[in-house]
């Protein structure tokens, strides 16, 4: 099936861009383009599109005033192009809550290879369950009371769908929640912004990793998206370890080596989480921790937004329990918690 696309950018050199990486595939037809949502709205209308790309930053009437108007009005598959900067990535963060697919990052010189990998996630998008989101992505339910930490890590994988997922997850979290460490696929700079969100939303302290840093409880790390394969490591007190190295199964960084670096580092006492994204990445690292004792979970296919990795990981058996998403914190917080013996 062709997956026809409509393409939204104020600069018609993006346009262009855009629309030549796209065409490349055959299993892709460009329908239409438009340089503002009011243009864009019209051509929705027209030409009925299966997915949008879709710029942060336009005239009368920014990229995220225009996403809210199509999930509320006309949900479908969108994909937001935004600027390697502070103030994009925010702006691509709430696009992200409130129902993007997923988004892709304006590259700083042109070329053909500008937008690599935007025609999987435009075809991956046409197949994805979409379900708007409102601002408040926080979760509601309780955190377990009389929390514990049993002195586990806790380390988890996500892509696209990451946003959300992540947000839902760690909102449950107590301020003494495990310690966390997490490799969330995204363009470069756009997770020290993400980690700053977290942040404010969540009990425990989040960050971006750097060198060193302390894994203990009531820590929250993210991997730098694009920069180093993050890994935890060390004598005695572990502590973050940022090492540079090629793609491992197309992405730095890469949860696989996340993965394989706390099962060389602590083994079996630690827990697995592999959440909503596309591809395998983080499906041969779930297994390695579940061989060395790891409790593993898979979030389950009805509550992803691609059902990707953690399938790759239940298939190759990988996942020990599949847990909606809402339901993943409590399953996290009971198997960490040194009052609960049993597992899920």
């Amino acid at each position: 099936m062709t997956v026809r696309v409509l393409i939204v950018d104020d600069s018609a050199t993006m346009r262009s861009l855009i629309a030549a990486t796209l065409r490349q595939d055959p299993e892709i037809e460009i329908v239409g383009q438009a340089g503002d949502p009011l243009q864009a709205r019209e051509a929705i209308k027209q030409l009925n599109p299966d997915v949008i790309t879709l710029d942060v930053e336009m005239p009368n009437m920014n990229g995220i005033e225009f996403l809210e108007k199509i999930m509320r009005l006309r949900p479908m598959p969108v994909i937001m192009v935004s600027t390697l900067t502070k103030q994009g990535a925010e702006v691509t963060l709430e696009a992200l809550e409130l129902g993007a697919f997923d988004c892709i990052a304006k590259p700083s010189t042109g070329g053909l290879h500008a937008f690599d990998g935007l025609a999987e996630k435009v075809k991956a998008a046409a197949k994805a369950k979409v379900r708007p989101r409102s601002t408040n992505t926080a979760a509601t339910a309780p955190v377990q009371k009389n929390y514990r930490p049993d002195g586990r890590i806790l380390a988890i994988g996500s892509s696209t769908g990451g946003v959300e997922a992540l947000i839902t997850v760690l909102s449950q979290f107590p301020a003494n929640c495990p310690a966390t460490v997490i490799t969330q696929h995204m363009p470069p700079s756009f997770t020290k912004s993400f980690a700053e969100r977290l942040n404010r939303l969540c009990a425990p302290e989040v960050a971006e990793a750097t060198e060193g840093a302390p894994v203990v409880p009531g820590k929250v790390y993210i991997a730098p998206g694009g920069a180093a394969h993050l890994e935890i490591g060390g004598v005695g007190a572990l502590r973050c370890r940022l090492r540079e190295g090629e793609n491992v199964n197309g992405h730095r960084p890469s949860v696989d080596v996340l993965f394989q670096s706390v099962v060389k580092a602590v083994g079996g006492r630690s827990i697995g989480v592999i959440l909503t994204g596309m591809g395998r990445d983080g499906a041969s690292g779930l297994l390695a921790m579940r061989q060395a004792g790891a409790s593993t979970l898979g979030q389950d296919e009805s509550s992803c937004v691609v059902y990707g990795m953690p399938k790759v990981a239940y298939e190759l058996g990988g996942v020990e329990k599949q847990v909606s998403l809402q339901k993943m914190a409590p399953a996290i917080l009971h198997l960490s918690n040194a009052d609960n013996r049993e597992r899920v």
